[in-house]
């Protein structure tokens, strides 16, 4: 059945002819949202919502664009909605400096919005690169509107003329957004993207280092887990507003807290935002049953660690398709 057929199905109501037509773009589309809005659960809520909006405004879709245009203009529509209404999300170095000693018995900041990792499987290299955590961290920094040029037109391609379109503004005022929309990512993204630095390792090199961080951790073993990270390491997790920076202030961190008062530690690889990552599970004892604690994103530079994120708590983990518990 071809898309003009579907298409003229949609318009007369056909809701299984409008999944045919959405659905090969719905993971483009999710990972869109995710971008702008820096949470899965806000991408989750914004796609549903573009999807409806889209089902509802289907008869005046004239075809002058392609129905993937159409739909992102939807999409990024109902996500500058969202971006009017909702603090800025942000990660613990956005907050403030780091701390030199390990901060014990530390509470969660619940009060302020935090990025969230993003499981991206099914994502190409450039999709890959366009959703890892420094660049769409460097994103919320970034008013609505120069949120969806940059993306729309570096990651996705679309031209000025068709984003102005889009978002129902003139081309100069695309540019002007685009313009300064890369000051603010150039600065907070100095580095290369993660993507060339994992091909040049290679997967055996990176799942060595990963598993090497990950069974130093449930060894107990803070020589080898210090040993594959570099001088100037952070490591942050949210939502604790605390993260330490420099090789003393994580190993200070890593032998008074996870090495030492975390009694067992289980663990899963994965993959987030484009980066290695692993799925941490705590247990009472080694013997008992270990409970859905952090994914772990891992940042990478020649062949060491240098950043270290640790997203907290279990509700991460649905969106990986991981187990809550392990025995």
């Amino acid at each position: 059945m071809t898309e003009n057929t579907d298409l003229a199905q949609a318009r007369a109501g056909d809701d299984a002819a409008f999944t045919r037509l959405v659905q090969p773009l719905q993971r483009e589309l999710h990972a869109h949202c995710y971008r702008m809005l820096g949470s899965v659960h806000d991408a989750d809520d914004a796609l549903q919502e573009a999807l409806l909006r889209a089902w509802r405004g289907l008869p005046r879709f004239e075809g002058r664009s392609t129905l993937r245009s159409w739909l992102y203009t939807v999409a990024t529509r109902t996500c500058l909605d969202l971006v009017k209404t909702r603090d800025r999300r942000a990660l613990p170095v956005d907050l403030g400096p780091s701390s030199d000693h390990a901060v014990l018995d530390a509470a969660p900041v619940t009060e302020q919005p935090w990025l969230g990792p993003y499981h991206d499987v099914g994502l190409d290299y450039e999709q890959r690169e366009a959703v890892e955590l420094a660049f769409v961290a460097a994103l919320q920094h970034l008013p609505g509107n120069q949120r969806a040029a940059l993306v729309l037109f570096d990651v996705l391609g679309f031209s000025a003329a068709e984003i102005a379109a889009m978002m129902d503004a003139s081309t100069t005022s695309v540019n002007s957004a685009l313009a300064r929309a890369r000051r603010v990512v150039a600065d907070r993204v100095p580095g290369p993207s993660q993507q060339p630095t994992l091909r040049a390792l290679g997967d055996a090199r990176v799942r060595a280092l990963v598993t090497g961080f990950a069974t130093a951790l449930e060894r107990g073993d803070a020589d080898a887990l210090v040993a594959l990270l570099t001088a100037d390491v952070t490591w942050s997790m949210p939502p604790l507003a605390q993260w330490y920076g420099g090789l003393p202030a994580v190993t200070d961190f890593a032998v008074e807290v996870p090495l030492t008062r975390c009694p067992s530690w289980r663990h899963l690889p994965t993959t987030a935002n484009g980066q290695p990552a692993v799925a941490f599970y705590l247990g009472r004892s080694a013997e008992g049953p270990h409970e859905a604690w952090s994914i772990t994103v891992f940042g990478l530079r020649g062949e060491r660690i240098a950043e270290i994120t640790s997203f907290l708590g279990p509700d991460h983990f649905p969106a990986f398709g991981l187990p809550s518990e392990l025995p």
